[in-house]
Order: C-alpha cells, then sequence, then structure tokens
C-alpha cells in the first residue's frame, strides 16, 4: 500500500470513530495516517539515494 493510500485510509478510519464515537478506530486512523507518513519518507529516502548514486555514475 503506498503512503497516500494509507493515509486516506486512516482519515476515513478516523472520520467514522468521530462518527461513532469510537475511540479505538480514531487511533486505528492515526496510526494508518503516520504509517503513511513513514512510506512517503522512505520512498522519498530511496528517490534520493538512487538519484545521488545514478549521478555519481554519470
Amino acid at each position: 500500500m503506498s503512503g497516500n493510500t494509507d493515509d486516506l485510509k486512516g482519515r476515513a478510519k478516523e472520520a467514522a470513530g468521530d462518527l461513532t464515537d469510537d475511540d479505538g478506530l480514531k487511533r486505528e486512523g492515526k496510526v494508518d495516517r503516520a504509517s503513511g507518513k513513514m512510506k512517503d519518507k522512505i520512498d522519498d529516502a530511496k528517490d534520493m539515494a538512487k538519484d545521488a548514486v545514478d549521478g555519481d555514475r554519470k
């Protein structure tokens, strides 16, 4: 799953938790959103590393 997918899933869970007063669902949503952010950061770091390696080969 991509970071954006996790973020959207998390937002949906948080909204559902707000509507139903389900604190557990709200927490799951926050965890999903945090996971999505971390995946995006990791992907950015991989891209930067790849660019650095590819730049050294030129």
